[in-house]
């Protein structure tokens, strides 16, 4: 399964693909697309389509993943993300992608091991995770985060699909983290 993550932004948004191949999650690609600074917001929008576009069709991607939105101090700020998430959302389902929402802190959940996890935590961990060279910016970690955390809740999926009866639970405990906040357990 190929994912790709997004994390969106007027002025920066980050990619990350990931492949899974059973267990195994691999890099495929991460990058920022940064719109022209001072253009009007509908040219920075125009140039966030045209360059998500170019991923989606260089990597065809089974699934896209982004943030779900949280609460913004500022109204305008949020009103902002908020079409920046609608352009990336667009771009996908116009090619018939499923698109895919996760909470911050369950992203972080799933890659860091805690849902209140630094962003420099983040770019350690999914550098350590996809054995990569160097940590990726803030904006692509925080885009391959969201993808890898894709990639373990669609593994789950695909176990209980098959029937291997695990049980799963919200939250904390004792037992194998298997999707993107959730703990895994085998039933005995």
């Amino acid at each position: 399964m190929r994912v790709l993550g997004i994390d969106p932004g007027s002025a920066v948004t980050g990619f990350g693909v990931v492949d899974r191949a059973g267990s195994i999650v691999r890099h495929r690609a991460h990058g920022t697309l940064r719109p022209e600074r001072g253009a009007p917001l509908a040219a920075r929008l125009g140039m966030l389509l045209e360059g998500l576009s170019e991923v989606i069709e260089a990597h065809a991607p089974e699934v896209v993943v982004i943030e779900r939105v949280f609460v913004s101090a500022s109204p305008r700020s949020a009103l902002v993300l908020g079409q920046a998430r609608g352009v990336a959302m667009a771009s996908a389902a116009s090619r018939g992608i499923p698109v895919v929402e996760y909470a911050a802190s369950q992203i972080k959940q799933a890659v860091v091991g805690t849902g209140a996890a630094t962003k420099p935590q983040v770019q350690a961990m999914v550098k350590t995770l996809l054995e990569l060279p160097k940590a990726p910016a803030q904006d692509a970690a925080d885009a391959l985060a969201a993808a890898i955390c894709h990639a373990h809740a669609g593994r789950l999926s695909r176990l209980l699909a098959e029937g291997e009866a695990p049980t799963v639970r919200g939250g904390r405990g004792r037992g194998r983290r298997g999707g993107c906040g959730y703990v895994v357990r085998r039933a005995r």
